[in-house]
């Protein structure tokens, strides 16, 4: 079984007072439209949120066309590493996908590949020249949640981080270009980002 991970626990501060997770995006919620592009790739789904969150989220993935937990922040605002292992911690030990709610183009192919990709390990991460892409990579549940839990404990914050404690293999761009397209990594957190991703998402559908 395969389950994605959506984090959406963050405040949105460059996003203005709205929450962007439920923001409509060419008329969709931003995050339904991630869960909706994950879809093909996922069995189940785990949405991290703060309590706040929970019951406009809810609403947002309405007769989604799979399973969803909500998997809500103990302590929030203690950033994206503290939203991934609490997901994670839904998960059980399987293979989990993590993205972020702000990844409104996220390649169902892309997310296929990275499940293909880490198989035997711990985790599998894109990279794309010296950098990697933790909060779009899959990840042995089990482990990338204690690898989260051990780095907060030390006083860290980048989930990159965490990466240090796991078996992964990176998936350098060439392989994510085979399959599908580098806009899967791209987030909007502005809202001229969000305005400008609307107008691809129209001109897309025309």
């Amino acid at each position: 079984m395969s389950t994605g991970v959506i984090v959406a626990g963050g405040r949105s501060t460059r996003f203005g007072e709205a929450d962007k997770a439920v923001a409509e995006l060419a008329g969709t919620p931003m995050i339904r439209r991630v869960a909706d592009r994950i879809a093909p790739a996922v069995d189940a789904l785990v949405v991290n949120c703060r309590t706040d969150q929970t019951a406009a989220i809810r609403e947002a993935l309405a007769g989604y066309e799979r399973p969803v937990t909500y998997a809500e922040d103990p302590e929030p605002d203690e950033g994206p590493i503290a939203g991934i292992r609490t997901g994670l911690r839904a998960v059980g030990d399987e293979y989990a996908l993590v993205v972020a709610c702000d990844m409104p183009f996220v390649d169902p192919n892309v997310a296929t590949l990275l499940f293909e990709r880490a198989e035997g390990h711990d985790a599998a991460v894109p990279r794309r020249g010296e950098h990697v892409e933790p909060t779009h990579a899959v990840y042995r549940a089990s482990a990338m949640a204690a690898a989260c839990e051990d780095t907060l404990a030390a006083g860290n914050r980048k989930v990159a981080d965490a990466l240090a404690d796991l078996d992964y293999v990176a998936v350098d761009e060439a392989d994510i270009r085979a399959v599908g397209s580098l806009d899967t990594f791209e987030n909007v957190n502005t809202r001229e980002g969000f305005a400008a991703a609307a107008e691809r998402i129209e001109a897309g559908r025309r």
